[in-house]
């Protein structure tokens, strides 16, 4: 008998455990996930055999240390386990499918504070870069925030073989919070990538980076991180007032599509958004509007 054949296959299920996730997720959010389900596995040694409650008892353990909000990320690492187990047939059902934490307070969208249309244009101008290799890149960046509301995780997992540029389409993978969907590129996007994949990025590119295909790349050939893109973003923020990171641009896309008066149920496909009411928070009321034309024409301000 071999003894390391155990160990061996712990590491093995660990290693496929990661790649599954990886084909969602951004590396950071797999790496938080992974501590979470190492966690979840020490407590429970048969985690394959749990059913519901076991799961909440868990979670009313969690409940005496963990914030709401950690509780709720710790939740998803769970879910995506379970559903790992079961995409592998080692189990028939998850059994924290249905499982919600609705005490989390989540942070509500500030709509006053969003950016207008004309702001958002005002980041698609463009500017002298510190490395001009970057200039292309870094354009396209901005403008898969601007014009398609993209998280910085959706970004940095692009590949060349998303892009569909003689359809002018683009394929946004499915993620732990967002759904996948297949999104319009405008005009002016075509041919800026087209651009970019035929100089800088071929000048990008290393061998390394060559078999991966990752489409946006820094310069010194690997793929870029949401680290690197809210960098550049941070960039902007001289020249606004308003509070300025890729979440407040996406946010701001979202309710300017629903002010200009589109089909709530597109908006939530093209924000990938799970459920309709997570769109629905961007919809502005009659009390809302009242407000914002106080905050606005007030006289003290």
């Amino acid at each position: 008998m071999n003894i390391y054949q155990p160990l061996k296959s712990i590491q093995e299920s660990i290693m496929e455990l990661e790649n599954y996730l990886k084909n969602e997720l951004s590396e950071a959010t797999v790496k938080n996930y992974l501590y979470e389900i190492e966690k979840f596995r020490k407590h429970y040694k048969n985690p394959g055999k749990l059913k519901y409650q076991n799961i909440m008892d868990y979670v009313e353990l969690l409940r005496k240390t963990y914030n709401p909000q950690s509780i709720k990320r710790t939740v998803y690492a769970i879910k995506k386990y379970y559903d790992y187990l079961v995409e592998t047939e080692k189990i028939k059902q998850n059994p924290a499918q249905n499982i919600k934490i609705r005490d989390g307070k989540e942070n509500p969208v500030q709509l006053q504070e969003l950016l207008t249309e004309q702001e958002l244009q005002k980041l698609l101008e463009p500017r002298e870069e510190r490395y001009p290799i970057l200039t292309k890149r870094n354009q396209i960046i901005m403008s898969l925030l601007v014009n398609q509301a993209l998280l910085t995780s959706d970004i940095e997992r692009l590949r060349i073989g998303d892009l569909d540029l003689q359809n002018a389409r683009i394929s946004i993978h499915k993620t732990g919070i967002t759904n996948e969907r297949i999104l319009d590129l405008k005009a002016d996007q075509i041919l800026l990538f087209y651009q970019y994949l035929q100089e800088e990025r071929e000048m990008l590119t290393t061998f390394r980076t060559e078999k991966e295909n990752y489409f946006l790349l820094g310069k010194l050939g690997a793929k870029i991180t949401s680290d690197d893109i809210n960098y550049l973003v941070s960039t902007y923020k001289k020249n606004f007032t308003k509070k300025l990171t890729s979440i407040t641009i996406r946010q701001s896309v979202i309710k300017l599509k629903l002010d200009q008066g589109e089909n709530l149920r597109k908006v939530q496909y093209f924000a990938g958004h799970k459920h309709a009411d997570t769109t629905e928070k961007y919809k502005e009321t009659g009390v809302d509007a009242l407000q914002n034309a106080i905050n606005q024409f007030h006289p003290i301000r």
